[in-house]
């Protein structure tokens, strides 16, 4: 579920209680599309998060700060100019959109003062933030959207700002019995979808609420009701609509019964009562639980795109090479017969008649009679060297081969290896980790990588349940870092078996260590492999004293002889991650 006007009416009221009258203390833009503000509000100091990011836009309150560039971008200067130590006056959503206003009093260069709008728009791939006068002129946004983008509204300096209104919707709140009616019952179609196409703010899953709680099935087309199903259907509405007007929210999500989410919402959903439902005395807590991984992920994703495409180009090019050396390796299984026939022109090719095609000898290796033919032309001496000729050439074809293939499947699991840490990768210290080890492998060329200073990615840090430390590698450095410098050799060391994953290390507690923290570090184990989709993975694990590295081995590559094995379902909800 993406983010509705019931939400966003929601985190409007929290943010009036948090940081109404609050100042602006910082402002910092970690992202291109992103803004964090930092509020000091009486004596705490509140960070707010905004995101336009077209994919995935929110904005929820958080104590977690994040970096800036080392250069400020152009629209984050200007708001610190402008509105830097201003007072957040009002905060408003107009007539149930999408959209945050932020009202900020300010002195401006003269002394004077004055007033300004910062104004958030979380409307999926529209979603924007934009900077205004008193008047609404637009001064910047972070997102500019000339006429080329978009033909029902310019999103530029010096433009008029306004809500576009590209669909008729009308305002919930303020809908009375005349309106509702007039606008409902003049439409076909389900009525659940009838509602949310008929009002601003509403979302499906609202609808279908609505419809629920006035017992009338939600695909029922609007046409089929009677009268007394239309007035139910009015109050019903109505008591949705005063709940959002006295800010009577619930914000929860709903779960499935394994534990994952399946929605969430601000009000009570009552057609999910069968259903466990995880309730939040905060909109910003349940975003950040719901939302705020994902958009991290997608940060993520996106940034690592350029890697992603190199990995996955290089990858399927050593298993195009990987299967040329396997076809070339069976030519050269024949090779013993070129010279066993050798050996037996030697042996029987002189008493044969002079002019023969074909010299028929017993296989003294195994008494079997063979055809070998001969050149007419040559000696036997010389149709002998022609075939221990051949079976020199395939010989050594075989044995480079052999060394080569050896390389490449290195080379592949190597790969691999990388392409599942970046499919696991949650920060940019780990993608540049990533980025580093591709350098130094000689896959791409170097350019300011290990030169610019940056926060140094930590392998991740749980808890098992009965307060074991379990440590997991992020990527290959990290997971040669992990087990031959982090972990001691009375310690556990657990990896997927032929797969690619991480290096997970359980910290022994005076040496001995419990059946359930060995099935939790195997369970993580699982997790951070290829075979998380996986119902069962098979994991090996040994003492750490047990792990070898090959001298010139490939990052995050080990060897072992003594070791024990367990399947087991790759689940790590129960599990705590400590904070680096």
């Amino acid at each position: 579920m993406a983010l509705d006007g019931v939400t966003i009416a929601c985190m409007v009221t929290e943010l009036n209680k948090s940081i109404f009258d609050g100042r602006i203390n910082k402002i910092a833009q970690p992202e291109k599309d992103e803004l964090l503000l930092t509020i000091k509000s009486g004596r705490t100091q509140i960070r707010l998060d905004i995101s336009a990011n077209a994919s995935l836009p929110l904005m929820y309150l958080t104590e977690v700060n994040k970096p800036g560039p080392l250069t400020a971008p152009n629209f984050c200067m200007l708001l610190r100019k402008h509105i830097s130590g201003g007072r957040i006056v009002s905060i408003t959503q107009p007539e149930m959109e999408r959209i945050i206003d932020f009202e900020i009093e300010h002195l401006d260069e003269m002394g004077d003062l004055c007033r300004k709008h910062l104004i958030v728009e979380l409307m999926g791939k529209h979603s924007n933030i934009i900077f205004t006068d008193h008047k609404h002129m637009i001064i910047d946004s972070i997102k500019h959207i000339g006429a080329n983008t978009s033909s029902v509204r310019e999103v530029l300096p010096g433009r008029d700002y306004f809500i576009p209104k590209t669909v008729e919707k009308s305002n919930p709140l303020t809908a009375g019995k005349d309106d509702f009616f007039a606008t409902v019952y003049s439409k076909t179609g389900p009525v659940f979808r009838v509602i949310y196409s008929s009002y601003t703010g509403l979302s499906p899953l609202m609808a279908e609420e609505i419809c629920y709680r006035a017992g009338i099935d939600g695909n029922t087309d609007i046409a089929e009701l009677d009268d007394n199903g239309r007035l139910h259907l009015y109050n019903i509405f109505t008591h949705v609509m005063s709940d959002i007007k006295e800010e009577n929210f619930s914000p929860s999500i709903i779960c499935e019964d394994d534990g994952s989410f399946l929605e969430f919402a601000c009000l009570n959903l009552r057609m999910y009562e069968d259903k466990e439902q995880r309730k939040y005395d905060s909109i910003s807590n349940l975003l950040v639980d719901y939302w705020a991984g994902k958009a991290v992920s997608s940060r993520i994703k996106q940034k690592s795109y350029d890697l992603r495409k190199i990995t996955g180009t290089l990858l399927d090019r050593e298993k195009k090479k990987y299967s040329l050396q396997l076809k070339q390796l069976e030519d050269t299984k024949d090779r013993d017969k070129y010279r066993i026939y050798g050996e037996l022109i030697n042996t029987y090719g002189y008493s044969m008649p002079p002019g023969e095609k074909t010299l028929v000898a017993t296989n003294y290796y195994n008494n079997e009679e063979v055809r070998i033919p001969m050149d007419p032309d040559l000696t036997v001496a010389e149709n002998s060297v022609r075939y221990f000729d051949k079976y020199n050439k395939k010989k050594r074809t075989f044995d480079a081969l052999s060394v080569l293939i050896e390389e490449t499947k290195a080379d592949i699991n190597h790969l691999e290896s990388i392409s599942t840490a970046l499919d696991q990768a949650l920060d940019e210290a780990s993608l540049k980790d990533i980025r580093r080890e591709l350098s130094d492998c000689g896959y791409i060329k170097s350019k300011t990588v290990g030169k610019q200073k940056s926060a140094k990615s930590k392998p991740h840090h749980y808890l098992s349940s009965e307060g074991y430390d379990i440590y997991v590698g992020k990527n290959n450095y990290q997971n040669d870092e992990l087990t031959f410098k982090m972990a001691s050799g009375s310690d556990w060391w657990f990896h997927a078996k032929e797969m690619p994953g991480s290096h997970v290390i359980l910290r022994a507690k005076s040496g001995e260590v419990t059946d359930k923290a060995m099935e939790e570090a195997a369970a993580l184990a699982a997790y951070y492999s290829a075979g998380r989709g996986s119902g069962k993975v098979e994991i090996d694990y040994s003492l750490k004293k047990n792990i070898k590295k090959p001298a010139g081995a490939k990052p995050g590559f080990v060897v072992y002889y003594t070791n024990y094995s367990m399947s087991i379902s790759p689940d790590i909800s129960k599990l705590k991650e400590l904070a680096e």
